[in-house]
């Protein structure tokens, strides 16, 4: 009887298992390999046009009218009938400082007008009956005058008593509550007119220039708000400062915006948008750059699929675009898709879509 030799089954077995997995392995590479080759990356151009870009300016914003209200009078603060932030309108009464000793300060001063008045007439009647002299006379005049005069004064002092509103507008802080001895020239709060609000901003050197080159066409500003919501109605440029902040190369601009709703008060900031007009500019979708450090890359992609890594120089950046100061023409095909697929001297497939076509597939992508 023949014997099976053990190791010779595991020999053939073994032998077996090998072919089948190097044919495996054979079959699958083949398959990636055919896989990788048809593979087409999405390459685009980038367009030369004129366009309108909005440049971003950190903004304070101010009320057109605020000011500080403060006592014009020495006394006990007897009565206040606004509360804080309440919206009040021109000639309303605010505050009211006692006025017990202006009140008789007035009376006594009535007194001596009268008395004055009886001096007057009584040396008037002895003038003309030439008992007196016309000196006399105008003496007594004058000293009529000068009791008048005192008595408008201290008219004047008692109505400053009353503190009202010069304007419509938001009361502020109070600095001081009801009963606060106040002195005459302190501070007891502020009163905003916020129907129209101005927001101060600093524009370098070569962009007011640029600007005032364009002055006669330029459109209405933006804001961003805070919360990062836009400001729903525009502003105008209307002032531009006299001179540059020598140690900043900046001149303050100021745009006027409505606030009919009364949405912005004083004191908020903001980002002003203001548009900068660039003529033939190169612009390309954001997607197709990537980063190396603090600069910028694209894959070019040559007529015969070879790739090459090219910087480039973003001047201005857009929603979804950048525009290319230097590094790029409308000729070049650059790599929109599978940045992180490819290298340098790699040799691809590749599909031209056009540029508006990448753009407003962008826009929905990230509308969704």
């Amino acid at each position: 009887m023949n014997t099976i030799n053990p190791f010779r089954v595991f020999s053939v077995v073994a032998m077996c298992l090998f072919v089948a997995l190097m044919l495996t392995q054979s079959g699958c590479t083949k398959h990636e390999s055919e896989k990788q080759e048809s593979v087409r990356y999405l390459v685009t151009s980038p367009i030369m046009k004129d366009t309108l870009v909005y440049k971003d300016y950190v903004c304070q914003i101010q009320s057109k009218n605020h000011i500080e209200i403060r006592s014009q009078e020495r006394g006990y603060l007897q009565n206040i009938y606004v509360d804080e932030g309440q919206f009040v309108k021109k000639g309303e009464l605010l505050f009211q400082i006692m006025p017990a000793i202006y009140q008789a300060d007035m009376e006594k001063a009535k007194a001596s007008v009268s008395y004055a008045e009886i001096e007057y007439l009584n040396t008037k009647n002895l003038a003309d009956s030439n008992i007196v002299s016309k000196n006399e006379l105008a003496l007594a005049k004058a000293r009529l005058d000068k009791e008048k005069a005192e008595l408008s004064l201290a008219k004047a002092h008692l109505e400053f008593t009353q503190i009202r509103a010069p304007f419509d507008g938001y009361i502020d802080r109070f600095h001081k509550r009801l009963g606060s001895l106040v002195d005459e020239g302190e501070l007891l709060t502020s009163l905003s007119d916020n129907s129209n609000l101005w927001g101060y901003y600093n524009v370098p050197e070569s962009e007011y220039l640029d600007y005032s080159t364009h002055a006669h066409n330029q459109p209405m500003v933006k804001l961003r708000m805070a919360n990062n919501q836009m400001f729903e109605y525009e502003g105008k440029v209307e002032t531009i400062e006299a001179d540059f902040n020598n140690e900043t190369g900046n001149i303050a601009f100021r745009a006027t915006f409505p606030n009919p709703k009364k949405t912005l008060r004083h004191g908020e900031t903001g980002t002003i948008l203001m548009p900068v007009y660039m003529k033939q500019a190169i612009l390309i979708p954001q997607e197709a750059t990537f980063d190396v450090l603090d600069k910028k890359f694209v894959f070019v992609v040559d007529d015969k699929g070879l790739v090459t890594s090219r910087q480039i120089v973003v001047g201005t950046e857009m929603s979804h675009v950048y525009a290319v100061t230097s590094g790029l023409n409308t000729n070049d095909k650059i790599l929109i898709e599978g940045l992180r697929k490819v290298k340098n001297n790699d040799r691809i497939e590749t599909k031209y879509v056009p540029y508006y076509d990448v753009l407003t597939d962008l826009t929905h992508l990230h509308a969704e």
